[in-house]
């Protein structure tokens, strides 16, 4: 298939592609490269330069290029900024959805897989999290991704649009060729790891004092790889499973504290940390039940441990410690 990855210069998109990719798959990627990076971008990978808020650049995509399915990845995503300035994330997450499928529509290109987030499910009632626990999001971000579901299961009745939205947890970890490079890094992993990099960077630990064995937030971390995987499975499998949502995790929480001391493991170096106030909108515990990922994808974590998922980001890192040059 032809498949137009939006977002694909981004951490997950590129590795999406990646394994597109390796699948046989021809990738275009559409990216405004506010987040993305050039240099994730693979060489064989047409790169265009548009932002899905716009209308006639969507347009002038799906004129030039045969697309047989896409992969919606791009996104706001941080979620600190999701509670302070929410429009940019219902601008850019369901508008621009919006502009895409119409975009879509228009040129009869009926096949999407959705890249979701676990923060639809708020803070959980129990865990780990099954696809059908209530959605209370307790931020912008979950809201818009929540928003966007709901959207795709309308046009998917109205229309005639299969979709597939994938739920995941915290994507962590790197592939041989990329890996993760935010600005601003606001993920666990890589600040631990750059703090490893360098003494004069101090990882924040946000709130010491919720509901949880030692006080920290607990996380289900999943290598990028295995995301990526799920992505291309449900692309193959689309039409028998449309209008599924699955959880991506691999159904174990880690505490900050776990992350701090397997990354001072990993790295051999004894990680400076400081504890600091909550961030709103983080919830206590997000831990994740695949079941149904497992059992009607095929599809499984090969990389479920977190000092593997570590150690692939260690590596990256240390090749890249300035993160992608362009």
């Amino acid at each position: 298939m032809k498949v137009l990855v939006t977002g694909g210069a981004g951490y997950v998109g590129s590795i999406v592609t990646e394994e597109l990719l390796k699948g046989g798959h021809q990738v275009i990627v559409l990216d405004n490269l506010r987040q993305g990076h050039k240099g994730a971008v693979l060489p064989e990978v047409e790169l265009l330069l548009a932002d899905i808020c716009h209308v006639q650049a969507l347009e002038d995509v799906f004129r030039r290029f045969k697309i047989d399915a896409v992969m919606h990845m791009a996104a706001e995503t941080v979620v600190e900024y999701s509670v302070t300035d929410p429009k940019r994330y219902f601008q850019n997450n369901v508008i621009g959805g919006i502009n895409l499928l119409n975009t879509m529509l228009k040129h009869d290109v009926f096949k999407v897989i959705f890249s979701s987030s676990a923060a639809v499910y708020g803070e959980p009632e129990n865990t780990p999290i099954g696809e059908d626990h209530p959605k209370a999001p307790v931020n912008s971000y979950g809201e818009s991704k929540l928003m966007f579901e709901r959207i795709l299961s309308w046009y998917g009745k109205a229309y005639g649009v299969q979709h597939v939205s994938l739920r995941y947890f915290n994507a962590a970890g790197a592939s041989g060729h990329l890996g993760e490079d935010h600005c601003p890094e606001t993920h666990l992993i890589p600040n631990v790891l750059k703090a490893a990099l360098n003494s004069d960077n101090l990882v924040s630990i946000f709130g010491t004092d919720y509901p949880t064995k030692d006080g920290t937030c607990i996380r289900d971390y999943i290598h990028v790889v295995d995301i990526a995987r799920a992505h291309v499975l449900a692309l193959a499998k689309l039409e028998s499973l449309t209008n599924n949502v699955y959880n991506l995790g691999n159904g174990e929480g880690y505490s900050v504290l776990d992350v701090l001391e397997t990354a001072k493991k990993v790295t051999g170096v004894d990680i400076p940390a400081i504890n600091s106030s909550r961030r709103p909108g983080d919830p206590a515990v997000l831990v994740a039940s695949s079941v149904r990922a497992r059992s009607e994808l095929g599809w499984k974590p090969e990389f479920a441990k977190l000092e593997s998922i570590i150690e692939s980001a260690w590596k990256w890192m240390r090749e890249h410690p300035n993160g992608y040059e362009e």
